[in-house]
């Protein structure tokens, strides 16, 4: 089109026509118009952008070329896995020395007292500590090719960091021990490992320790204290032939007998992280330096192309350190010289710590996600408030899905502002991982935080994670692609059907990141380790269409009803636990009966105000009593399973509601949050033999 017939167009003669014609518009017009290409021109300067993907989202994995239903990640080049991230650290020694470098001996761990200001360890304090206890260790009996296994029995603080990379230095191997394993498991894991050292943080943890190894043989000859400690706990050691000493001490013994750094190899023990098991005794995983390296070079090679952590990054520690989720964290961490916040040790204490540490790492479980869901929700407590946080998530959500991630809309300021300070306002980094998380938490929690947020899967037994979500993909329900530093395939589950041939089966893992096997117990690492080298999950995994793995049900808690038709609890309890609300469910069947049956713990945030709308009022506990209250709920979980495809046998026939949460506390979790099945059953044995006279009648 010519220039002419573009100004006729706009019915102006000519250009001269043109000048007078805008001369001829009102001054406010005029202001008008300026004013909107002002705001257009700022839109488009400071509009949104999508983070661009490091690959092809809709194909995140492929096949292992000669193989069958294997897979790997799409960053790879080729099939080798990633060992290692940086050449000069090879190992979780190696790791931290790298992060003295580039951090230029900055700030490495800090703690802080009741409404204090952090207090920090430089880098090389730390390494200099460090030395200290493990020359000590040494000078005392212990050394790489003897007497090398030292265990960490404290929570979350700067000397269990200090403790466990003196042992990195000298070759030694962390074991550590927390509360829920409970006094039985602690002593089986004291004989198994032969432990002759354990480092506490208090008294208490002493005692339990005195308790394990109390009027028999054991091997335990020196406990160390990191708090003070008084002299009935003295005498009551020296009971028992075992010396007690301070962690200064032990720092000073160091000191007098220094020894020379003996460096550990990738191939060398880092760490026997005992897994506690829902059956039997807890089971001693040995993980290499090399296991933990290959692990944090796959978050790295994710995370690097938005959110490549260096010196400035603040991790906050609160996770139990006796996990691989928090060590694989906090090595990351290390090895890119940033620092580790730890918090209080008060679990209630929690945000005061997020809003005066201000973290930009924060990797968080489940149960805290659905805790701040529920909150967030609770407080939007009138029809406007509510309709502004729906409006306000959709928008943001929408941004998402196009690859968006901001904290700088204007939904966040009005609307999201509050709950990213509660975390202390400055997050950039978080994942999530332990336990399923729900699609609808995540995506809500992304939208809301404005921040990279991953989810992983995984087990001890492969260090921490085989799969992570892919930066750009915010989409939820899978969890993710497998990582660059191991393969993945599903094999058949037949008595499931479940077929590799339909990408559904068993998830197995291969590659650097997986464990060596059980401590001195063969026949259970066979049970784990296959002869090709494939660690056998238990989860039964699907591929989806763009190569993300999808946990769809658990191959190992299965049993069969008396009519013979086999049952997967966990595929039916995570289907009922989409309903509002429900907090935790059990499903319980066996052998002898013809159906299923219940046990329910409403969430007693949401069950109020749910069964008020139906016409049900009470207290929570008055609520989990009415015999009206319990068949809505038993209604509501019987139509989520018709919606998700149970047959009529995996449908419960009856519940009953239950007002105390299952916990770690009462013994009907494990540590990481899984079901105790049998302890479940047992504690629940007269509720359920109840509801199954009931259903006779």
């Amino acid at each position: 089109m010519q220039v002419q017939d573009l100004i006729r167009q706009f019915r102006v003669p000519d250009l001269v026509d043109m000048r007078q014609y805008v001369r001829s518009l009102p001054t406010n017009t005029l202001m008008g118009m300026g004013a909107f290409a002002a705001i257009t021109t700022y839109w488009y300067a400071t509009r949104p952008r999508a983070l661009k993907p490091p690959c092809d989202l809709t194909m995140q994995s492929v096949e292992v070329e000669g193989t069958e239903y294997v897979r790997r990640s799409i960053l790879l080049d080729d099939d080798k896995l990633m060992t290692h991230f940086y050449d000069d650290a090879r190992t979780m020694y190696e790791a931290f020395l790298r992060g003295i470098r580039v951090s230029n001996d900055g700030p490495c761990l800090g703690a802080r007292k009741p409404n204090q200001a952090y207090e920090w360890l430089s880098y090389k304090e730390v390494a200099h500590k460090a030395e200290l206890i493990g020359s000590a260790l040494v000078h005392r009996g212990h050394s790489s090719t003897g007497d090398k296994y030292v265990s960490i029995f404290a929570q979350n603080r700067p000397e269990w960091t200090v403790c466990e990379l003196a042992c990195h230095t000298y070759t030694l191997v962390a074991v550590p021990l927390y509360d829920t394993l409970g006094t039985d498991a602690i002593r089986y894991i004291i004989d198994k490992a032969q432990i002759s050292t354990v480092i506490c943080d208090v008294a208490e943890r002493a005692r339990t320790v005195l308790e394990c190894v109390s009027s028999r043989e054991h091997s335990v000859k020196t406990l160390v204290l990191m708090e003070p400690y008084d002299s009935e706990l003295t005498t009551q050691a020296q009971q028992e032939g075992i010396a007690i000493i301070s962690l200064r001490e032990l720092e000073a013994i160091g000191k007098v007998n220094h020894k020379r750094p003996e460096p550990p190899k990738p191939e060398d023990l880092a760490l026997i992280c005992f897994t506690s098991g829902t059956t039997g005794n807890p089971k001693g995983a040995m993980l290499t330096h090399g296991n933990v390296i290959a692990n944090c070079a796959a978050f790295i090679r994710i995370t690097e192309i938005h959110c490549m952590l260096n010196h400035t990054d603040i991790h906050i520690s609160y996770l139990p350190l006796a996990h691989m989720f928090e060590r694989v964290v906090e090595n990351v961490i290390l090895v890119n010289g940033a620092c580790i916040g730890y918090f209080q040790g008060d679990i209630r204490m929690l945000m005061d710590d997020l809003k005066t540490l201000k973290p930009t790492v924060f990797p968080v479980v489940p149960r805290l996600l659905n805790r701040m869901f529920d909150k967030i929700f609770g407080q939007a407590n009138t029809p406007l408030k509510r309709w502004l946080l729906d409006f306000a998530t959709r928008r943001k959500e929408s941004e998402l899905r196009s690859g968006v991630v901001r904290k700088d809309s204007m939904w966040d300021k009005i609307i999201f502002s509050k709950v990213q300070a509660s975390l202390g306002g400055r997050v950039r980094l978080m994942i999530t991982g332990a336990a399923p998380v729900s699609p609808t938490v995540l995506t809500f929690l992304r939208a809301a935080l404005g921040c990279q947020f991953y989810e992983g899967y995984g087990q001890t037994e492969c260090t921490a994670g085989c799969s992570m979500s892919m930066p750009g993909d915010w989409t939820a329900g899978h969890v993710g692609p497998p990582l660059p530093c191991n393969f993945v395939k599903l094999v058949d589950v037949a008595d499931m059907n479940y077929y590799a041939a339909n990408g559904e089966g068993e998830v197995c893992v291969k590659g650097p990141n997986v464990f060596q096997g059980y401590l001195n117990d063969p026949e259970k690492t066979a049970e784990a380790i296959d002869k090709d080298g494939w660690l056998h999950t238990g989860d039964v995994g699907k591929w989806l269409p763009n190569g993300t793995l999808q946990i769809i049900d658990r191959k190992k808690h299965i049993f069969k009803l008396a009519q013979g038709e086999y049952i997967a609890p966990e595929k039916i309890e995570n289907v009922y636990l989409r309903s509002d609300p429900v907090a935790q469910v059990f499903v319980h069947g066996d052998s002898l009966q013809a159906c299923l049956v219940g046990i329910v713990v409403p969430d007693p945030d949401f069950l109020p105000g749910w069964a008020k709308k139906r016409g049900l009022e009470g207290s929570y506990t008055q609520l989990c009593k009415s015999k009206e209250v319990k068949n809505a709920i038993l209604e509501d979980i019987v139509r989520l399973g018709k919606e998700a495809g149970l047959k009529s046998f995996e449908q419960v026939r009856d519940i009953t509601l239950h007002p105390e949460m299952f916990s770690v506390q009462n013994g009907l979790l494990t540590p990481t949050l899984k079901a105790k099945r049998t302890e479940l059953r047992n504690h629940f044995r007269d509720q359920i033999s109840q509801l199954y006279a009931r259903i006779k009648m």
